[in-house]
């Protein structure tokens, strides 16, 4: 049974992904931090970064499944939303470095010390505070795509029109955010983070707690984003991705529901920013690069449009492809990468996951129509 069709919350497909990621988050840390560094047991720390930095890409996906999978909208620029809540978390990372910095300033982080700036910009009060900054992880992103979406679904923009205005959205966020003068460190971005929370970023410690984290994130993304796709309100949804002129006639308000899927998604999308940021070290304005938006949408087609499950796993398999390809064969990992979304435009168009439902759905009707067990029904 698809995903168009299936309305329980969880299927074997949802348990079998959620029990994969909560058994990562419960053998991780053992194998990190009991296991001695060394054994054939043990995950490096780097290890654990990584793949804790493919979880947050991940997240992004599911978000991003929500909004094209399941509402039709193809966004392009998904990205923006990413990188405006890892910049949230940076502004707090930076505002806890304090007179740590190299020019020892408690208030004001290093990149404005060297331009001269004199007062901490209004946009920087608060940060200060963690559960400020965790509103503006998802306030931020969720006012962009509120006032973007209201003015695009309002005027009935679809189709590949919309994809190129949110490309274009997210192209003037980095030319807006490589200005200096914006207050955001410019090209050089946000970096040389210290502590979260009051603990080392970089101790071992608190990289397996980022990395059992961004597990439970997107836990939760995927059941947030289940439960929306598996209700009432879902199958209005569903709806409008199939036949929206007709869900219109209906008497359904299209742009309300376009509107709140958006702003979920990019919401969603900003907490996978936030946490992909204290992993990496650094945000910068090449986050918004609308390359990045458009390698999420490789990413849900190879595992498998409106498959939620399929977006995650597309993005682990493309940026682990990825990461092998840049070390094994740095100059072609770009063909590599253009050569697996053609074999799947060509040969999956259903991504892994739909394919492999196709493969069971063929076998199941195959075994119905044997003449052994068409006797027996008999």
């Amino acid at each position: 049974m698809t995903s168009a069709t299936n309305y329980r919350l969880i299927d074997t497909r949802g348990v079998i992904f959620i029990a994969v990621l909560a058994l990562a988050a419960i053998l991780v840390p053992i194998l990190t931090l009991v296991i001695p560094q060394g054994s054939a047991l043990s995950i490096p720390p780097y290890i654990v970064a990584l793949f804790g930095k493919y979880l947050c890409f991940a997240l992004l996906a599911v978000a991003l499944d929500l909004v094209w999978g399941y509402c039709g909208i193809l966004s392009l620029g998904h990205g923006a939303f990413f990188a405006l809540g890892g910049y949230a978390m940076g502004m707090y990372l930076m505002r806890q470095v304090g007179a740590r910095g190299v020019y020892a300033n408690p208030v004001l982080p290093d990149f404005m010390v060297f331009l001269n700036m004199k007062e901490l910009p209004i946009t920087w009060w608060g940060f200060q505070s963690f559960p400020y900054a965790m509103l503006m992880v998802l306030l931020v992103p969720g006012l962009l795509a509120f006032g973007f979406g209201w003015l695009a679904f309002r005027s009935r923009v679809t189709g590949v029109y919309l994809s190129i205005i949110t490309q274009a959205m997210t192209y003037a966020l980095l030319l807006a955010f490589f200005r200096n003068d914006m207050g955001f460190g410019g090209n050089n971005g946000l970096t040389d983070f210290k502590d979260i929370l009051g603990f080392n970023v970089q101790a071992t410690g608190t990289r397996v707690s980022l990395f059992v984290a961004s597990c439970i994130a997107l836990i939760g993304g995927y059941l947030i984003a289940r439960w929306v796709t598996t209700s009432k309100f879902g199958k209005v949804v569903v709806a409008i991705r199939d036949a929206e002129s007709r869900t219109r006639f209906l008497g359904y308000r299209v742009e309300t529901y376009k509107l709140a899927v958006f702003v979920l998604s990019a919401m969603m999308a900003g907490v996978a920013g936030a946490l992909y940021v204290p992993q990496v070290g650094i945000i910068n304005p090449g986050e918004f690069a609308p390359t990045n938006s458009i390698e999420a949408v490789i990413w849900v087609a190879v595992g498998g449009r409106g498959t939620l499950v399929g977006a995650a796993l597309g993005a682990l398999i493309v940026n682990w492809g990825k990461t092998f390809f840049t070390g094994a064969l740095p100059e072609y990992w770009l063909f590599a990468l253009g050569a697996l979304f053609v074999f799947v435009t060509l040969f999956m168009p259903k991504g892994v996951v739909g394919t492999l439902e196709q493969f069971k759905a063929r076998r199941a009707r195959k075994k119905i129509a044997t003449p052994e067990v068409a006797a027996a029904g008999e």
